[in-house]
């Protein structure tokens, strides 16, 4: 007699079903598992034998195979432990068969049978909803999991004895009840910034349209705390986006305690980050930064401090809003669509264009330092703005600043008619200006006659390539969006295109 536990492996963030096979038959007394196991799948043997032990069960002395089918589809991680133990207390007659049938289950075991969380829950209750079964998955794991849908069946047990007694009918295991982050109360706020207003006023814009920024100045003059900042600006995740930001961070095991957070993810790596770290990869093609940034800000700081082929492996993300890692024998893509926020220092010296101050090695030092990022990647950033040393006015006598709260009134506003004008276009796949096509942002962002002479006029002295133009237009679109514009005027044509003068200077450099 074979028995039958459904379960799921993971490619990315979808979840692929496996169905997991148990025989115990005569032959030398041994367990075999089979369907290319990794290592953690391997040891998953001594883990159920011992959960078992401990809940009153012990295998026979007979010979059992352990079959992961399909059986050319490897096999990673430690949430097979319990769907295998489930199968063998089927085959042994400790729970019906027939009840399992209903179900995808995942859970590690530990050695005192008690059940484990593991990472992909919410992907798995997804996977199991779209099989039309329910899901048995580890208790610490049921609030993440209850977020696949109100009529998903979901049982959480704590330990296997719990999970006997449920079928049996002496215990009743509750379904889980979605679980929320509550929203911090301590966010940074930007009332707190003295001085820098046209670098609050591009960090508005930013939020308002999801606009690439790079911030260029001199050490302390506010650009780390500006973009530490924005994450208090910026509207909460609507329900269909958090889902897919929590799938992301439940593969990468960074849902503390099952619960889901409505805020936008903000990921601020170490300049020192691999590309395997930024992009995804290693041994499991984990999540990288940029998928963990996903819907949210993606903080760099000291951009010219990273290794050119780390920023450079950024460039195709920014497009498509994916990031595919490729193997030999797999090929996974993770989503990435990200707001990327980048600040840096004019020079290696920091001081480069500062009154009074004079660098050693003249130009050379500053054009040596921002050719370290190459000119593709900085026709992704759409806001390129200097941020120059704080004045002793400002920081004596400072004057009166807005509060965050106040700000992200103007970029909900501005965010919500982006939403209607998709909705009115049949747009789905877009939800800020930045996130709009060619096509479409020539048909919302057309200029009236006085802008379209100054945005030619424009392309043609700054020599524009044809995703600057377009860029130009998507924030002209969105300081429309913050003005209450219908439509573009030559004044917000003007203020989009002096966001790209202080890049034009870095692209010559680069």
């Amino acid at each position: 007699m074979v028995a039958r536990v459904a379960t799921i492996a993971f490619q990315g963030i979808e979840a692929v079903p496996v169905d997991v096979q148990v025989m115990i038959g005569p032959g030398k007394v041994n367990t075999h598992i089979v369907g290319l196991p990794d290592k953690a799948v391997a040891e998953s043997r001594e883990r159920v034998q011992a959960a078992l032990h401990a809940s009153g069960l012990t295998l026979p002395p007979k010979k059992i195979t352990v079959n992961l089918a399909p059986a050319d589809l490897p096999k990673e991680g430690s949430h097979y432990d319990l769907p295998i133990a489930l199968a063998l207390m089927a085959a042994l007659g400790a729970i019906p068969g027939d009840v399992l049938e209903g179900y995808v289950v995942v859970g590690e075991l530990a050695l005192d049978g008690t059940i484990a969380p593991v990472a992909g829950a919410l992907p798995a209750a997804i996977g199991a909803n779209a099989l039309g079964k329910g899901l048995i998955c580890p208790a610490p794991s049921g609030p993440e999991a209850a977020w696949a849908g109100a009529e998903l069946d979901i049982l959480a047990p704590r330990s296997l004895i719990a999970m006997a007694n449920h079928f049996r009918g002496t215990q009743v295991l509750s379904r889980p009840e979605p679980a929320l982050h509550a929203p911090p109360a301590d966010l940074p706020d930007l009332a707190d910034i003295k001085g820098q207003e046209s670098a609050k006023r591009a960090l508005e814009v930013a939020a308002a349209g999801g606009h690439n920024l790079l911030m260029v100045g001199p050490p302390g003059s506010g650009k780390s705390m500006l973009a530490q900042r924005l994450a208090a600006i910026l509207p909460p995740l609507p329900p269909a986006e958090l889902l897919e930001v929590s799938m992301v961070h439940s593969i990468a095991g960074k849902l503390a305690g099952g619960k889901l957070s409505d805020r936008r993810p903000f990921r601020a790596p170490h300049h020192s980050a691999s590309m395997a770290a930024m992009v995804g990869g290693g041994l499991k093609a984990r999540p990288g930064e940029m998928s963990l940034a996903h819907h949210g800000v993606l903080f760099l700081d000291e951009l010219p401090e990273f290794t050119p082929q780390v920023l450079d492996s950024l460039r195709q993300p920014l497009e498509t809003g994916e990031c595919v890692i490729a193997r030999a024998n797999h090929r996974i893509t993770y989503p990435a669509k990200i707001q990327l926020i980048a600040a840096m220092n004019p020079c290696r010296c920091g001081m480069a264009g500062e009154p009074g101050h004079r660098c050693a090695r003249g130009p050379r030092c500053q054009s040596e330092y921002q050719a370290r990022i190459s000119g593709p990647l900085l026709d992704r950033i759409d806001l390129r703005i200097d941020v120059p040393a704080v004045s002793a006015a400002d920081l004596i006598k400072p004057a009166p600043a807005e509060r965050s709260v106040e700000v992200a009134v103007r970029v909900a506003r501005a965010r919500a008619l982006q939403r209607e004008r998709f909705t009115e276009e049949g747009i789905k796949q877009a939800t800020t200006n930045a996130q709009c096509s060619t096509s479409l942002i020539e048909r919302i962002a057309h200029p009236d006659a006085s802008g379209q002479a100054l945005l030619s006029d424009a392309a043609d002295k700054l020599q524009f390539s044809a995703r600057a133009y377009h860029r130009v237009l998507k924030v002209a679109r969105t300081l429309a969006d913050l003005d209450g514009c219908d439509t573009v005027g030559r004044i917000h044509l003007a203020e989009a295109i002096s966001y790209r003068m202080p890049g034009e200077r870095l692209s010559a450099a680069a």
